[in-house]
């Protein structure tokens, strides 16, 4: 027989009985049984029994009354000893009977239940002193859960059961394991794997307490697993243990792993790229930055605003949610340090204006012109040329004006991959950013490489390096058709032909292939300076001291157009992307810089009072830079035709050059420097020393099969080298026998071939055979 006082372990927690205890239940008295489920991690884990011929434990339950761990639902009103909580009443087989008067309270403990098995145990006077292996589950976590929604749900998990609906069934060999410490209802949404434990989502969990304090901040949240693995054993699995404490190779493991998430979606593996995040627990994005890249793109502008910024305030930003989901307030997503959050409003209500435009929803253009964008205080040009786009006559008017290819064109990609730059790359990676770390690996190599020419780019599989014995270092031909100095020279875009000018009036055209000459222009009445070839190579234009520019069919050798505006000499011309325009500088101090098409019309002049001395379009089309004799470099926005910048340096500037990325343009200087200028942010990137010029126009190049060195003429006769990623001068090369050598070419198809053109009426080729 049980004495009045006794305690057994069922599954993990701990539950005493009595016969004596009087307990209140939610909304109802009772003199029955009552039962206290208690969270065994609060307790002491040892089940003790009393046996019938033992003397009872005068043991008081460790938990006091206001400890967390003490279910809320349940609370005592009066006991008959104040030294512990309730207890439970067995009486007969451990059943207890419910009033069907009193219905079920939902949160409370049900009054038909049975802790006893339907087939009670022969001899009810001894029970086992320890639980067999078969009762208790091996290193559960688990603690009882409560009825809280249905009198059906909770109580299967446990093995309590309903008296009306109770039916015999064998014992199982082994108990389910217990997921968390908090039984899961049925009708959560959680995914179930196949040893029946759930799994929680990447929406509704935090990064494990074993990481380090960088993932906490950060978008790639590692599944919880409460000890279990989506492998088919229970446990935990040692490739998870193990990712979470070891670094790869010094590298931390979130970071590569979500890089080769991010590249293998770059690649198309998406299934590959899913796997791999179930298999190591890390995600690319977290759910808030994953909202908000689908807000942008479906032009969910409130939205979107509100999970960059976070719902508290619209006025202020920062901070990444780690809600989930429960309240309706959350942070914004954490900003990179310098970012504008007006900036970044105005992006987004920049893109939300333009939309209305196309839809022709001009209320609601105004009424965000107004309130949304004007209150900003952002660039206030670019808000005019906003607000002038309100009197465009249709959609197709505002995408031209605006040069905006609309909603359903690439700026919303666009303006995210802007907005990405201002969100900590810790919480949104960049775009392709895996991509860019090799390209940075391959480009500290090149660094590293003197002599890198190839046109290829070096493989990630070695470490690269060039041998100087491939380098184009020897004269192999000298060209002699010029009859006077050779001022200018340039190769065509595909690198078949060499078109070359000077003080004798007369251009030449060279065939690359064999060197022979193509064609012989007289047309130019004084000394031609200068030549550019168009994008196809079809046409090329050339510059005068006859103060006319002349475009000539390079197939033909015939003049197609003459440039005759001009009332000094035409110093430089530069083609426009679309072949189409071109633009021409001239020592004009008026109209010294204009765009024209291929019909001789003036599309656009510029007013300003600075002569050309030289101009480039970027190859983009987005900048135009001009140099002038007073020694200043200003930059243009080609497609608006408005000034960004302008510099003044302390010496004179001979010649401009803009790189194939249309990220950098080389000044030659008469104070023996070459300078490599950053167009965006006009800063000197590097500074190239050693050649000698001060009192004639000596011009230089980008050179190499990636545009990675620096070619340059010099008034010592000598043709000089550099490194253009550290500035190293890597060679100086004999150029010609007297004079100064004017101009270099490095071939743009061929990375082994450059020329240069001197005062002793030469062209030197410099070509590597293999």
């Amino acid at each position: 027989m049980l004495r009045d006082t006794e305690s057994f372990k069922l599954f993990g927690s701990l539950v005493r009985v009595t016969t004596r205890t009087k307990c209140r239940l939610p909304n109802k008295s009772h003199q029955t049984s009552s039962i206290v489920f208690v969270d065994r991690r609060v307790i002491s884990t040892s089940a003790v029994f009393v046996l019938a011929d033992e003397a009872p434990l005068d043991r008081n339950t460790p938990i006091t009354p206001d400890h967390p761990a003490t279910p809320s639902l349940l609370q005592p009103s009066t006991f008959t000893s104040t030294s512990a909580p309730p207890l439970i009443t067995l009486s007969g087989s451990l059943e207890t009977r419910s009033s069907e008067a009193n219905p079920t309270v939902p949160g409370s403990v049900p009054d038909d239940f049975s802790l006893a098995p339907s087939n009670p145990p022969l001899n009810p006077r001894r029970r086992r002193r320890s639980p067999s292996p078969e009762s208790i589950p091996s290193g559960g976590a688990g603690g009882i859960g409560y009825r809280t929604v249905t009198e059906e749900q909770g109580l299967s998990h446990l093995g309590l059961q309903d008296t009306e609906t109770h039916r015999e069934r064998p014992s199982s060999p082994k108990r389910r394991r217990l997921m968390s410490r908090s039984m899961r209802l049925d009708s959560d949404n959680s995914t179930s794997t196949s040893n029946n434990v759930r799994q929680n989502t990447v929406a509704s969990s935090l990064p494990s307490s074993d990481k380090n304090g960088t993932a906490n901040q950060t978008n790639g949240y590692s599944p919880t697993t409460n000890g279990t693995s989506s492998s088919h054993t229970n446990g935990s699995s040692s490739l998870t243990i193990k990712s979470k404490i070891h670094s790869f190779y010094g590298h931390d493991r979130e970071e590569v792993t979500r890089l080769i998430i991010q590249g293998l979606n770059d690649l198309g593996y998406y299934d590959t790229a899913n796997r791999l995040v179930r298999e190591s627990g890390y995600e690319l994005e977290g759910p808030s930055v994953a909202a908000f890249r689908h807000a942008v793109l479906q032009g969910e502008w409130s939205e979107a605003e509100s999970l960059l910024f976070g719902s508290h305030d619209s006025d202020e930003g920062g901070g990444v949610s780690i809600s989930n989901g429960d309240s309706m307030q959350h942070e914004g997503l954490v900003l990179a340090d310098g970012a504008d959050k007006h900036e970044l409003r105005f992006r987004l209500r920049k893109q939300k204006y333009l939309e209305l435009l196309e839809e022709r929803d001009l209320g609601g253009a105004l009424t965000v012109l107004r309130q949304e964008l004007t209150p900003l205080n952002q660039d206030v040009a670019q808000l005019h040329n906003l607000s002038s786009l309100i009197v465009c006559q249709s959609a197709e008017d505002v995408k031209h004006v605006a040069l905006w290819d609309g909603a359903h064109g690439s700026s919303r990609t666009v303006l995210l991959s802007k907005l990405s730059q201002s969100i900590s790359s810790s919480v949104m990676l960049p775009d392709h950013r895996l991509a860019v770390l090799l390209d940075q690996v391959k480009q500290n190599q090149i660094s590293k490489c003197l002599y890198h020419n190839p046109s290829t780019s070096p493989s990630l599989f070695s470490d690269h390096v060039c041998d100087r014995s491939q380098f184009p270092l020897q004269t192999v031909m000298e060209l002699t058709q010029n009859a006077d100095e050779v001022w200018f020279l340039t190769f065509s875009h595909d690198g078949t032909r060499l078109a070359t000018c000077g003080k004798d009036k007369v251009v030449v055209i060279y065939d690359t292939v064999n060197f022979q000459v193509r064609h012989l222009l007289r047309d130019h009445g004084n000394h031609v300076g200068y030549a550019s070839w168009s994008p196809d190579d079809t046409k090329l234009i050339t510059c005068s001291f006859d103060h006319k520019a002349r475009i000539w069919d390079s197939t033909s050798g015939q003049c197609i157009l003459t440039i005759d505006h001009h009332h000094q000499p035409v110093t430089s011309a530069s083609w426009a992307p679309d072949g189409e325009t071109f633009v021409t500088g001239s020592l004009d101090k008026q109209s010294q810089l204009c765009a024209w098409n291929l019909n001789g019309h003036a599309l656009y002049t510029w007013s300003n009072d600075h002569r050309v001395q030289g101009c480039a379009i970027s190859p983009d089309g987005q900048r135009l830079v001009t140099i002038s004799p007073d020694r200043q470099i200003f930059v243009y926005n080609y497609v608006t035709k408005e000034e960004d910048y302008s510099l003044r340096l302390k010496t004179d500037l001979t010649s401009v050059s803009i790189s194939r990325d249309s990220k950098y343009m080389l000044v030659n200087m008469a104070d023996n420097e070459l300078q490599l200028i950053d167009i965006n942010t006009a800063e000197i990137v590097r500074r190239f020393l050693g050649q000698k010029q001060g009192n004639f126009v000596v011009r230089s190049a980008f050179g190499g099969g990636d545009e990675n060195l620096v070619i340059s003429g010099s008034e010592d006769g000598r043709v000089y080298i550099w490194h253009k990623e550290n500035g190293t001068l890597i060679e100086t090369l004999e150029g010609h026998a007297s004079g100064c050598v004017n101009a270099v070419a490095w071939n743009p198809s061929d990375p082994c071939m450059f020329a240069s053109g001197g005062d002793d009426h030469k062209v030197r080729m410099y070509v590597f055979h293999v």
